[in-house]
């Protein structure tokens, strides 16, 4: 666990370092969003659609999906993308493809967060999603443009 945390220090100082310092770009923190509720299947109960084209898809606009209060730190990108379906309803499949965008938080023990980014997408699908996704900070939770809020079955 020591390494671990040894080697993020590090990677965080070589990053300050070599892109001029880490700055936070985020726009859309909201610290007085409300904590977001669950359905029976434990997804989250979504039902606003952003109008804001760059909600999710744009790293300084991430969908801020807080997580403090779990022992995982997945769980709550799992509960958001469950809650969502393709543009027609679609069943959506995800994945996680890196950690990246480095940005200062007093919510992480290190003093910086990193988003972490998945594609999704559906069968018909031409062209793959890719949304990004905060851990560390808070947000009104929304379904991103072009997207749809998983129906109950």
């Amino acid at each position: 666990m020591k390494k671990q945390i040894f080697l993020l220090l590090f990677f965080v100082a070589v990053l300050t370092v070599s892109c001029g310092g880490i700055k936070n770009t985020i726009k859309n923190i909201d610290n007085s969003a409300p904590t977001p509720m669950l359905k029976k299947d434990n997804s989250f109960v979504l039902t606003a659609i952003s109008e804001d084209a760059k909600y999710g898809y744009d790293p300084d606009y991430p969908i801020n999906i807080f997580y403090r209060t779990t022992s995982n730190d997945t769980i709550n990108q799992e509960r958001f993308l469950k809650a969502l379906a393709g543009p027609n309803g679609e069943k959506l499949f995800y994945k996680k493809l890196e950690s990246c965008c480095p940005f200062p938080t007093k919510r992480s023990e290190i003093g910086a967060g990193f988003l972490d980014v998945y594609q999704l997408q559906w069968v018909g699908c031409k062209k793959p999603l890719v949304l990004y996704f905060n851990i560390y900070e808070k947000g009104k939770l929304m379904v991103p443009k072009g997207l749809t809020a998983k129906k109950d079955e």
